[in-house]
C-alpha cells in the first residue's frame, strides 16, 4: 500500500470517528454558522436530482421512467445522471431516455471515468458546485418517484428553512436476491426500453422511516451545495477508486453542514433494495459473507 493511500485510509478512519459527533467539523473545515436558510424560503422553481449508475441499468430505468410518467407541473427538474461509458447497458438506456422530450424535465447525463464514478462523492461534489437549482437531491438509481412526489416536494421545500431535508417515510422492498421475480421483470422490461411501472407490485413494499438525511435521501438547499460542495474539502473522499467503495462520506457531509436534516412528508418515494452491491467482488468468500450478513440484518429488522 502506497504512502498516500495509507494517509487517506488513516484520514478516513479518523473522519468516521469525528463525524460521529466527537469532534466539531469547524475545527478543520469551513462550516455553516447554523443549519438554516438565512432568508425567507421562495417558491420552488428549479430542482436538481443527482444519481449514479454502475451496472444497475435495470434499476435506473425505473427511476427515469418515473420522472417521464410523473413530471412536475409547476417547476423544472434537472436530472443529472453520472455513468461510465464502459457500462454499455447504461449507455444504451441513457440514449433512449435523453431523446425523450418531457415537459419540465431536462436531462443532464454526465460520463465519468470509471474510477471517478466509483467514489460517489466526486460526482456529487461536481454537481453541488455547479448546480443552479434552488434545491438538489442526492439520490441513488434504485429510488423511484411516484405521482405525488413532485407536488409534495414543491409544497414542502417552498416553506422549509433547514438547509438539509429528507423524506421521513419511504416505501422499500425487502432485500431482494438477484433472481427475485421483481428484479427479473425489471431486466426484461429494460431490454424493450418501454418500462412499465406496474410491475412494481405494491405488496412488495413496506413503509420505512428515516431518522436522518442519509444515502439516497439527502435534499440540500442550492446555496449550501454551491458554497460547501459535497465533501469537497476532504481529500480522501475525492480520490478515484478501483471499485465501488462504502459511502462513509454521507456522514461527513452531514457533519460539515452541522445537521442530520429535517424530516418532511414527501410523498410516494420508493426504494428497490437488492443484495448485489457494486463494491462486492462477485463469487468471492468475502462477498458471500457480506451478503449473508445483510440478509440476517434484514430479517432481524423486519420482525
Amino acid at each position: 500500500m502506497s504512502l498516500p493511500t495509507m494517509m487517506n485510509s488513516g484520514l478516513e478512519f479518523f473522519l468516521r470517528f469525528a463525524a460521529s459527533g466527537y469532534v466539531p467539523a469547524r475545527w478543520f473545515y469551513p462550516t455553516p454558522s447554523d443549519p438554516f436558510i438565512n432568508h425567507n424560503p421562495k417558491p420552488l422553481k428549479n430542482f436538481e436530482v443527482v444519481s449514479h449508475c454502475w451496472q444497475y441499468s435495470h434499476l435506473l430505468a425505473f427511476q427515469l421512467q418515473s420522472l417521464v410518467d410523473y413530471p412536475p407541473e409547476d417547476f423544472e427538474i434537472i436530472y443529472t445522471g453520472f455513468y461510465s461509458e464502459s457500462d454499455t447497458k447504461t449507455v444504451e438506456l441513457i440514449a433512449h431516455f435523453e431523446q425523450l422530450n418531457v415537459k419540465n424535465i431536462r436531462w443532464n447525463f454526465q460520463p465519468l471515468p470509471k474510477t471517478s464514478l466509483l467514489r460517489r462523492a466526486i460526482g456529487r461534489n461536481q454537481a453541488a458546485k455547479s448546480t443552479r437549482a434552488d434545491w438538489i437531491w442526492f439520490t441513488d438509481c434504485d429510488v423511484i418517484f411516484g405521482p405525488e412526489t413532485c407536488s409534495s416536494l414543491r409544497k414542502q421545500l417552498s416553506k422549509k428553512r433547514s438547509i438539509l431535508v429528507f423524506p421521513e417515510h419511504v416505501r422499500r422492498t425487502a432485500l431482494l436476491c438477484k433472481n427475485d421475480v421483481l428484479l427479473d421483470s425489471c431486466k426484461s422490461k429494460v431490454k424493450k426500453f418501454g418500462v412499465d411501472l406496474s410491475v412494481l407490485v405494491p405488496q412488495k413494499f413496506k413503509q420505512h422511516t428515516f431518522e436522518k438525511a442519509t444515502g439516497a435521501v439527502q435534499i440540500v438547499h442550492g446555496d449550501a451545495a454551491r458554497k460547501y460542495g459535497y465533501c469537497e474539502q476532504i481529500n480522501c473522499y475525492q480520490q478515484p477508486q478501483e471499485r465501488w467503495v462504502k459511502t462513509y462520506e454521507d456522514r461527513a457531509f452531514r457533519w460539515i453542514l452541522g445537521t442530520h436534516g429535517a424530516p418532511r412528508p414527501i410523498k410516494q418515494v420508493s426504494i428497490i433494495r437488492h443484495e448485489e452491491k457494486g463494491r462486492y467482488k462477485k463469487d468471492t468468500l468475502s462477498a458471500r459473507l457480506r451478503t449473508a450478513n445483510r440478509r440476517l440484518k434484514d430479517k432481524l429488522l423486519s420482525r
